[in-house]
């Protein structure tokens, strides 16, 4: 589905198969003979497809245009590859480098959440399946961008607007003057964009935070979000996911009362907005996002001196101070 939003802004609705995302919103600017893809999908034919039928309907030549990548997901990268040598990728550098240093076996992510109690079966089942390994991006040059940076396009002068906390280098694209944000997965409406456990980004629901204080003061008309509707109130969506964040980090609080626990025994305390009946019902998939949702709370509170991390024996579990 393609459909157009503001003068020479257009939505390309691309399909994520089997995804409770449902789908992602490819943005099109289009300038004067030249144009601005944000974001693909996943390096996965329906993605391509889709994608591809979508520029052909707006009469978008591939090959005079140019890709923004908000962030590292395969679900906003994958396809980056399709840009020809000639186009530039935008990318921050953090995460364009992130999106080819996904989770596997044996990675330092893998030793954390093993020695944070993930069992190891279920672990190498998650980690098989995780999408950034199956759908990921091929390599290709990256033009690497800043915080601040400026990119043209037709009538809209785009500021490079970093947000981190979803990734570590979580970028969108802002225009001042015509009061419109690009948002990638930064503020989502119907859904809350994940916040998890990132070696290269400590204390990633901090920077959150901080990024959503951020966008709130700015004087905005319209966040184009990467994931379902359009988001208008955009500061009363900002609250919300603020409170949200706090009611978890209390589900948190409230299950350390009764003693230290790990992080697999912490996070079925946590309300997942998931059809199972229990924890141990959860797809390995899923659970290893909520684990890493868990993790990146708990490092919150660690910062903020509510809890403490205890390591014995090469076990890691946290308290209450």
């Amino acid at each position: 589905m393609v459909e157009q939003v503001l003068k020479d802004i257009f939505r390309i609705e691309v399909p994520l198969p089997r995804s409770p995302l449902k789908y992602l919103n490819s943005w099109v600017i289009k300038g004067g003979g030249r144009f601005l893809i944000v974001d693909t999908g996943m390096n996965r034919p329906e993605c391509k497809e889709a994608l591809l039928a979508g520029l052909k309907d707006l009469e978008v030549d591939p090959d005079k245009c140019d890709f923004f990548m908000t962030h590292l997901h395969a679900d906003h990268c994958g396809l980056c590859g399709i840009a020809p040598q000639s186009s530039k990728v935008y990318f921050a550098e953090k995460d364009a480098l992130g999106a080819f240093n996904v989770p596997v076996i044996g990675a330092p992510e893998y030793h954390l959440y093993a020695a944070s109690g993930f069992p190891i079966a279920e672990m190498d089942i998650a980690l098989k399946n995780h999408p950034g390994n199956i759908y990921g991006p091929t390599i290709r040059p990256f033009t690497f961008i800043v915080d601040g940076q400026k990119i043209d396009i037709g009538d809209y002068h785009f500021e490079c607007f970093m947000t981190p906390g979803h990734t570590p280098a979580h970028m969108c694209l802002l225009d001042r003057e015509k009061k419109v944000l690009i948002g990638g997965d930064h503020i989502l409406i119907d859904i809350t964009p994940n916040i998890t456990n990132w070696m290269a980004l400590p204390n990633p629901l901090k920077h959150y935070i901080s990024s959503l204080d951020r966008v709130y003061a700015l004087d905005l008309d319209l966040v184009l979000p990467g994931h379902r509707r359009i988001v208008r109130e955009y500061r009363e969506r900002i609250d919300e996911l603020k409170a949200h964040h706090q009611a978890r980090l209390a589900e948190i609080v409230r299950g350390l009362e009764s003693g230290a626990k790990d992080v697999y025994h912490i996070a079925p305390y946590v309300t997942w907005d998931i059809k199972v009946k229990n924890w141990a019902a959860f797809p390995p998939q899923q659970k290893w996002f909520a684990f890493g949702e868990t993790l990146a709370h708990l490092a919150y509170l660690e910062g903020d001196g509510k809890v403490r991390r205890v390591t014995e024996k090469g076990h890691i579990t946290f308290e209450l101070v």
